[in-house]
């Protein structure tokens, strides 16, 4: 891949590290005035949802969006690779800042009642299916292979910075406007990043990987890229990897831990405290990254991070009070921001580029669409047996994910570039 960065009049730029580097701060404002926006939508969406209909019914417009992008994910990645990530992210965008403003200016104007809001978020689930993959694979056109580490922690810290504003952001635009003014508030957050978007620079393909998808048919370009993974010594067993690791962290660390705060009487603030304990980890290994760059024996790493984390998560339902239950939150932070960092690093510099959309759409797939279906499983599990199996039970899934990783030998041994 070529170590300059490209643009219709400008002249190639010399590689710097990430953190220092105007394109790749813009990408990132990017990402997280997007990310933000996307916190508060889905606030004001549950809070429309909720006025307008029962708990149930709010419930059901929530989820509708999942199925959309859970259907579509795979042939998103295939347009992602054929039309260029940058123009797809900017396009996502676009739509969805539209679908939110008419939103909002609908609930202004009128009480529209559930099927618009239903439709509204049929949309931005149909959207979120090209906007992922094309999200996953920009970093790779923004930045060089040996800033990418980097660049996984920098988005990192974007994730964690918009969860942390985006909730109260959507409340406070929710108390002073209404569900109105909060989708207004989202739509504007989401239009900051076209701009941006538009004044990133991107890295062309190298000559050899640009005919690689959009020579045939979508179909085609599809099983191209499952074949790539299907055929790589690393990419195969690392999307195993992932989707065992998410499989049996999903489950504890959302639905297993209200009810086990439930069960313990720690109440909502003390799950609170927890999740914080969560985010503060996640969040300290994101910002470790982004100032040291790499890590050697990355294949390894990820592998001890995930198999150390699933004892972390089965210990959870054991701790004897809150404080404890917080310090085994941060502990299984550090270590879930770990491997989910070195495994979002080595998917980045170990898949051909012209292939990024597809394989990142296969590892979207497996966590956003496969993983969650953890939470009405662990639930169910947990009215039978209890927190304490269910746990553990989840622990065993996720370390099958660290020993997978730490028994291939492509994997144990891929390193990210230097």
């Amino acid at each position: 891949m070529p170590s300059t960065l490209t643009a219709p009049g400008t002249a190639p730029v010399a590689e710097r590290p990430a953190h220092r580097d105007p394109n790749v701060l813009r990408w990132l404002a990017a990402y997280t005035s997007s990310m933000i926006g996307d916190s508060v939508y889905y606030i004001a969406l549950s809070w429309a949802a909720v006025q307008s209909g029962s708990p149930s019914q709010a419930g059901a417009v929530m989820a509708v969006s999942a199925l959309p992008r859970a259907l579509l994910m795979l042939g998103g990645g295939v347009i992602a690779d054929r039309l260029g990530p940058r123009r797809v992210v900017i396009g996502s965008d676009a739509v969805r800042c539209a679908a939110v403003l008419a939103a909002a200016a609908l609930l202004f104007l009128t009480t529209p009642g559930l099927w618009p809001l239903a439709a509204l978020a049929l949309v931005f689930g149909t959207v979120d299916a090209v906007f992922m993959p094309a999200v996953g694979a920009l970093p790779a056109r923004v930045t060089t292979r040996g800033q990418l580490a980097r660049v996984q922690g920098m988005r990192g810290l974007g994730i964690r910075f918009a969860s942390v504003v985006g909730a109260p952001l959507g409340g406070l635009a929710v108390a002073a406007g209404g569900a109105a003014a909060a989708f207004g508030l989202a739509g504007l957050l989401i239009a900051v990043s076209l701009p941006l978007l538009i004044s990133v620079r991107v890295r062309e393909l190298p000559a050899d990987d640009t005919p690689a998808a959009g020579r045939g048919t979508a179909w085609r370009d599809l099983t191209a890229g499952l074949g790539h993974i299907r055929r790589h010594r690393v990419l195969a067993p690392l999307i195993l990897a992932i989707a065992l690791g998410d499989l049996g962290f999903v489950g504890p660390l959302n639905v297993g831990l209200t009810l086990l705060a439930d069960e313990r009487g720690w109440g909502a603030s003390g799950m609170g405290w927890v999740l914080a304990g969560f985010g503060v980890g996640a969040g300290a290994v994101s910002l470790l990254l982004t100032v040291r760059g790499r890590l050697p024996r990355a294949g390894q790493v990820a592998g001890c991070a995930i198999l150390a984390g699933s004892c972390a998560i089965g210990a959870l339902a054991f701790v004897p009070g809150v404080a404890a239950a917080v310090g085994v939150a941060l502990l299984i932070g550090l270590l879930a921001g770990l491997s989910g960092a070195m495994c979002g690093a080595l998917l980045q510099t170990q898949t051909d580029a012209a292939y990024l959309g597809r394989v990142t759409a296969v590892s979207g797939l497996v966590s956003l669409g496969f993983a969650p279906l953890s939470m009405p499983l662990s639930a169910a599990a947990i009215g039978l047996w209890g927190t304490g199996p269910v746990f553990v039970a989840s622990a065993a899934v996720c370390g099958l994910g660290g020993v997978i990783a730490l028994s291939v030998p492509g994997l144990r041994r891929a390193e990210l570039p230097k």
